[in-house]
């Protein structure tokens, strides 16, 4: 499923969805849409596949759970589609993808949050 820019903006702290932030560390302390959630999928690409405890443990926050729409965005669509693969391989049945991700964010004016 594809999340456009209207679908996420503005964007709740995961009362239906989460959105997740799949760019590294370092992209994400320049600026995220906010409420999304850091899980670098490039280097930490077993992280969906980890147990709830261990999950927690090295991200800091709890696991998606499988009963929201999982959204992932990156810079502009190519890491967000391997996450949600990802994903679905791991039994998320709804996912999403920001294919525009933040590229498209910011063309359209979306705020950005800094941590």
């Amino acid at each position: 499923m594809e999340a456009s820019y209207d679908h996420i903006n503005p964007t709740p702290l995961c009362p239906g969805f989460c959105v997740k932030n799949v760019r590294e560390p370092h992209e994400y302390q320049e600026g995220y849409i906010p409420g999304a959630i850091n899980l670098p999928i490039k280097s930490q690409p077993d992280a969906l596949f980890l147990p709830a405890h261990e999950f927690e443990d090295r991200f800091g926050f709890s696991k998606p759970s499988h009963d929201k729409e999982v959204v992932f965005y990156c810079r502009s669509g190519v890491r967000s589609s391997a996450a949600a693969n990802l994903a679905q391989q791991v039994g998320y049945s709804n996912v999403s993808e920001y294919r525009g991700s933040w590229l498209d964010w910011q063309k359209n004016g979306g705020e950005a949050s800094k941590p």
